[in-house]
């Protein structure tokens, strides 16, 4: 009995697993890397929605979606000219992205610390400005005790 569970279990797993491969496969319909290219994807893809075409069922609904993206991706184009420049400014934004939250003040930095006296580690969690601040400080501190004219005593 157990044997027969166990086989109908995997048949359903493979099944599904089947389904889940089927539906994860997405055709390249539109695909351009500049303004002309994808006009005449634009214009392919009107067409193949007409009666007879691959997309002719595509929903009121659908088409209307679809004419939405098309109008933001050539507004785009337009804007930008080629995909390379598009990509270009995804990775530049990515950048700096990174470096703000690199540098964010309220970032919490965490580490494990032996106590003094004590070989049982500790996790101390401090913000970035925090620690920025005290290293600033103990910078400050430091350039002022070196300032500080040190007495000679002489006799």
């Amino acid at each position: 009995m157990k044997l027969k569970t166990w086989l109908i279990g995997v048949a359903v797993g493979a099944a599904v697993l089947q389904m889940g491969i089927v539906q994860a496969k997405t055709e390249v319909v539109v695909k351009a890397d500049n303004k002309d290219d994808f006009a005449a994807v634009v214009a392919a893809v009107h067409q193949q929605m007409l009666p007879g075409g691959h997309y002719e069922f595509t929903s009121k609904k659908d088409r209307a979606d679809i004419d939405t993206q098309f109008s933001a991706m050539q507004t785009l184009f337009d804007k930008y000219g080629t995909v390379a420049q598009m990509v270009q400014l995804f990775n530049e934004q990515q950048t700096v992205n990174a470096l703000l939250t690199h540098n964010n003040s309220d970032r919490l930095i965490c580490e494990h610390v032996a106590p003094l006296g004590s070989n049982i580690p500790k996790t101390i969690c401090r913000t970035y400005g925090e620690v920025q601040r005290e290293q600033r400080d103990s910078q400050h501190y430091l350039q002022t005790f070196q300032q500080v004219p040190q007495w000679k005593g002489g006799n």
